[in-house]
């Protein structure tokens, strides 16, 4: 999250007056929330960082500014992630970091810069985001190496895994070149998991310019979908020209819902959506998709697509696809959607038989869902949900019925939980807390399942 979007959720919090009422931050006072039992009661850390339930436990597997294995430093500000299947059972982890010109990689002062290829930086300004690789083994619970793997880029917020073994990371930012940068921002950045070195960073620019949050791709279709993190948001997809070649160019669009009049999903005053109840979709051509004004939402809206109140986290399931919109609601405190791809998606045959669109929860009570952020699925079908509040912050469990637990919780500091992601061996669930910059790995006795 930067800083402009926390400053927008103290405002929000401070002129709603039962959020004053927020739950504590100690874990007895969690404990006491009716809810789904989930994995029962937390247990206060007692180093302070992380309450888990009984039978859990975590280890802390990466700091910002540790020396990486390729010298380079941990770069701070961790964000979205996806693991992956590496070689002899290892999981591969990448990993955003939401940064622009500080806390990177190369040192206080860049003096580590010039032991990177220039053609490997995005923006020689430098943007000090990217991404990060992380090799994991989950038997001996080790970290084996740590490398870059993106840079030159900024606010690399969410992203999301593709079903090819690649990461899409985001640059949650419209920055324009200026002074400073040397080139426009606001795009999307594609990171084979098997990448050993940074990656020769190549914008997506197709796939639009504006405030990138998450994608998820649908894996019958091949087709991507995107979150924007503005209030009037929209909700994109993308269909490439050619599968798994989203560099090669394809049509940008947005959706519209048939019979939503005004197409706004806020729930704000009053309420216009129901929950549960499917609406048919369509969707819309957007042009000028490099949008040098920034206004791909604005020109959307004139067609009539929908908006979306900060779409954050998203991930894709078995033909559906989950996404956070974190304000959303009555209570401005989050609400989490699911879109049912059409059989015939992308075609011509699904103005027949279109997607659909739910709204699956919108809990408007804090104690239950708290500005909710990046989203993930665990192999069970349960949602895990990372929350971004300015008051405290938990991991989120959520049922297929849309029952509501408790899995972890913050007991560090105020920062939010970020990247949730479980390991393709189901035994270690990963989680960063944004600041200081800390990932984590939690192992106990998880579900089993398929999702």
């Amino acid at each position: 999250m930067n800083s402009s979007r926390r400053s927008f959720i103290k405002t929000s919090v401070a002129s709603t007056a039962f959020l004053g009422l927020r739950r504590l931050i100690n874990a007895e006072a969690v404990q006491s929330v009716p809810r789904d039992p989930g994995y029962g009661p937390l247990k206060q850390d007692p180093a302070g960082i992380l309450d888990l339930p009984e039978g859990f436990q975590y280890q802390v597997i990466s700091r910002t500014g540790e020396t990486m294995s390729d010298g380079f430093l941990v770069p701070g500000a961790h964000d979205g992630m996806a693991a992956f299947a590496g070689p002899r059972g290892r999981t591969i982890l990448v990993r955003n970091h939401e940064l622009r010109l500080e806390n990177g990689p190369f040192g206080p002062k860049n003096e580590l810069l010039s032991k990177l290829p220039s053609e490997c930086l995005y923006d020689a300004a430098p943007g000090l985001g990217g991404t990060t690789t992380l090799i994991y083994d989950t038997r001996s619970r080790t970290l084996e190496s740590h490398y870059l793997s993106l840079t030159g880029t900024i606010v690399n917020c969410a992203g999301g895994p593709t079903p090819w073994g690649s990461w899409i990371s985001c640059e949650e930012s419209s920055q324009l070149a200026d002074e400073v940068y040397r080139k426009n921002h606001g795009f999307t950045f594609e990171v084979p998991a098997k990448a050993l070195k940074p990656v020769h960073p190549i914008p997506l620019t197709a796939m639009g310019r504006f405030n990138h949050e998450a994608v998820a791709v649908d894996a019958a279709s091949g087709i991507v979908y995107q979150t924007e993190d503005r209030e009037d948001g929209l909700f994109y997809r993308f269909i490439p020209t050619r599968r798994r070649q989203l560099a090669a160019g394809g049509r940008l669009q947005a959706l519209k819902i048939r019979d939503l009049s005004g197409g706004n999903t806020s729930n704000w005053t009053p309420p216009t959506v129901p929950l549960r109840q499917r609406f048919a979709v369509d969707w819309v051509d957007l042009q000028d998709v490099e949008s040098p004004m920034g206004d791909l939402r604005l020109q959307g809206a004139n067609v009539g697509a929908a908006r979306f109140t900060r779409g954050e986290g998203m991930w894709a399931g078995r033909g559906v696809i989950y996404f956070v919109c974190t304000n959303g609601g009555e209570a401005r405190i989050g609400q989490v959607w699911r879109y049912f791809p059409s059989r015939y998606e992308g075609t011509s045959r699904e103005k027949t038989s279109p997607g659909t669109l739910e709204l699956f929860i919108e809990p408007n009570d804090p104690n239950l869902l708290h500005f909710g952020d990046n989203i993930t699925i665990a192999p069970w079908g349960d949602l895990f949900l990372c929350e971004d509040g300015p008051e405290s912050n938990n991991i989120v469990g959520v049922t297929p019925q849309g029952n509501i637990y408790i899995v972890g919780h913050n007991s560090m500091n105020l920062s939010e939980f970020a990247g949730g992601t479980f390991s393709p061996d189901g035994t270690t669930f990963f989680v960063n807390i944004q600041r200081p910059g800390l990932t984590l790995a939690i192992t106990g006795p998880w579900k089993k399942g398929s999702a």
